[in-house]
């Protein structure tokens, strides 16, 4: 469509109708000094916020990365310390299933 001819259209409507007694003086001027001083969106602006907000997180999960690569390895379990080694899932299982054992078998035969 032809903008020019939209806007003769458009001006033609507006001067069609009047506007009313509660519209304030100079309203439209207002707005159209308003909408010209609305600063722009800066799409670039946008984007550098952003990524360096995620600069922060990334160089953190970047110095625990290093410093859990950097570590000496653990000892092994029975390095000869002449204590047996620990298996916390055997004893997980244990204590779950001595929580099952130690209740009462309940019959619900009637």
């Amino acid at each position: 469509m032809d903008l020019n001819k939209l806007q003769n259209q458009l001006i033609k409507i507006a001067r069609a109708n009047p506007p009313s007694d509660r519209v304030p003086y100079a309203f439209e001027k207002r707005v159209m000094t308003l909408l010209r001083t609305a600063p722009l969106v800066d799409a670039w602006d946008l984007w550098a916020r952003g990524l360096w907000r995620a600069a922060t997180p990334c160089l953190v999960v970047l110095l625990l990365s290093a410093w859990i690569w950097l570590s000496p390895p653990a000892a092994p379990p029975n390095s000869g310390s002449g204590t047996p080694a620990v298996d916390v899932a055997q004893q997980f299982e244990n204590t779950v299933l001595a929580a099952a054992d130690s209740e009462p078998a309940a019959d619900f035969v009637q």
